[in-house]
Order: structure tokens, then C-alpha cells, then sequence
């Protein structure tokens, strides 16, 4: 065996092994769609407080309720559609969408989500509202860290820059807004193009 066929075999099996301990078959197109729905939805948001609330959004009004009507619509739409194009990514790559490599993946992506949701709820029943995009970028942030071992390291990297977003959000909150729009609209975007041209399309 010659040594370019012996460095071969190695490579192929560092991928095998890559393969069966990370899930590979997130989908890029389902990012960039993520970051579409998120812009469009900040957009209707920002309209909404401008034209309805006169500038001004207080917790029981109605513009606050259709304003997180559209937050959980970007976020429903954003997971079925992750859901729906990650699936048919699995189904092509002949990987098992449903198994213990995905419920570890969905576990330690939940964990920090869902910690994060339940801290933002209880600051806004205590009327302390103006940190909520940062906190939203935040623990998003984490979540996608915590949960990158499990798949792609590229997520790593959309997770780290969350954080950082959140943090500059907090050190300006007065631009809470724009920091959540360039964090979930742009960032999204940017990431689901690089792995869209980098995965999806060999």
C-alpha cells in the first residue's frame, strides 16, 4: 500500500468516525429562510410600535400582544421549516433523523433555550422589559454553543457571535432592537448561505 492510499484509508475513516458522532444534515436553507422570516417579522414589529403605539410598546396594550403574536410566528415558522428541510436532508443523506445522536443534539440545545425563556417571561411579569432582545440573543447563543459539539462546528461560530450580540446589547440598550434584528434576521442569513455553499451543494 502506498503511502497516498494509506493517508486516504485515515481520512476516510476520521470521516466515518465524524459522521457517527456528530449529526451532519443540518440543512443551510432552512437558516437563510430563518433569517428572512426574522426580518420580516421585525419589520412588522417595528411598523406596529411606530404606527399603532406611538413609538411606545407597554406590556398590556395590544400592540405588545400582536407584536409577540409575530415573534412566536417567526419562530414556529422558523423550527417547521428547520424541521421539514433537515429531514429531507437526512432522508438524502440515508441518516436517521430520530436517535440518540439527534436527542442529545435537541437536549443540550434545549436546555439553555428553555432556561432562557422562562427567565425572560418571569423580568416581564416584573415590568422589566428593556433587556429582552439582548437575553434573547443571549441564551439563543448559548443554546446553539452547547448544542454545536453534537453537529457542525460552523454552528459554534453563529452561536459565539449571538452571544457577543447580546452582550453589546446590554452595554447599549437602547438599540435592543436593532442588535435582536442583525442577530437573528442578518446573522442567520449569512450563516445559512455559508452552509448552504459549503455542504448543501456537493
Amino acid at each position: 500500500m502506498s503511502q497516498e492510499d494509506y493517508l486516504r484509508d485515515i481520512s476516510e475513516i476520521k470521516n466515518l468516525m465524524s459522521k457517527s458522532s456528530k449529526f451532519i444534515s443540518l440543512s443551510g436553507l432552512s437558516g437563510i429562510l430563518a433569517g428572512i422570516y426574522a426580518l420580516i417579522g421585525a419589520g412588522y414589529a417595528y411598523w406596529l410600535v411606530a404606527q399603532k403605539g406611538g413609538g411606545i410598546l407597554t406590556l398590556d396594550g395590544e400592540v405588545f400582544r400582536l407584536a409577540l403574536i409575530d415573534l412566536l410566528l417567526v419562530g414556529a415558522l422558523s423550527v417547521a421549516t428547520a424541521i421539514f428541510l433537515t429531514t429531507r436532508k437526512a432522508k438524502k443523506n440515508n441518516e436517521k433523523i430520530w436517535d440518540p445522536l439527534t436527542r442529545r443534539l435537541l437536549l443540550n440545545f434545549m436546555i439553555p433555550l428553555v432556561a432562557g425563556a422562562i427567565y425572560i417571561i418571569i423580568i416581564l411579569n416584573q415590568q422589566r422589559y428593556g433587556q429582552t432582545g439582548g437575553l434573547m440573543l443571549l441564551f439563543y447563543g448559548l443554546a446553539l454553543f452547547n448544542a454545536s459539539k453534537y453537529t457542525l462546528g460552523d454552528v459554534k461560530y453563529l452561536g459565539l457571535t449571538q452571544i457577543v450580540l447580546g452582550l453589546l446589547s446590554a452595554i447599549f440598550p437602547g438599540y435592543g432592537f436593532w442588535f435582536w434584528v442583525l442577530g437573528f434576521g442578518v446573522m442567520h442569513i449569512l450563516y445559512g448561505a455559508v452552509m448552504y455553499f459549503k455542504y448543501d451543494r456537493k
